[in-house]
């Protein structure tokens, strides 16, 4: 669906030790999602976490059967990496807002794209 909710929790891959995977004795975890654009091989989507576990974007977005391009440790197609030129996982926080745990104001951090995952992206809706 072009827009979801993920509620699985997320606990140690019992095949992978240096992974993390959805796992019913796991710890509560949820991820919301968006689609922003979809494209042939690639969609670019928000996401809204409620929960903050290890790797919780990445392993919920693999148990979808959509890994991050990229992110070979959870699944994603090595040749499809090659062809965007990307070396880790496309994964950016453009938007990062919360509470500050000293004063209780919400704060706002905003990033661009840095260049690697802007050419990837630029190289996606290119086709």
């Amino acid at each position: 669906p072009a827009a979801g909710t993920v509620d699985a929790p997320i606990g140690r891959d019992p095949r992978h030790a240096h992974r993390f995977a959805v796992t019913p004795d796991g710890r509560p975890s949820v991820t919301h999602y968006e689609t922003v654009e979809s494209h042939r091989f690639a969609s670019l989507l928000e996401i809204t976490l409620e929960t903050g576990r290890t790797h919780q974007i990445r392993v919920h977005m693999s148990a979808l059967r959509h890994p991050c391009c990229g992110d070979r440790t959870y699944g994603a197609d090595p040749a499809l990496a090659a062809r965007l030129g990307l070396t880790r996982q496309w994964l950016h926080a453009v938007r990062l807002r919360f509470r500050h745990p000293g004063t209780g104001e919400q704060v706002t951090f905003v990033s661009p794209y840095p260049a690697d995952l802007d050419h990837a992206l630029e190289v996606i809706r290119e086709g």
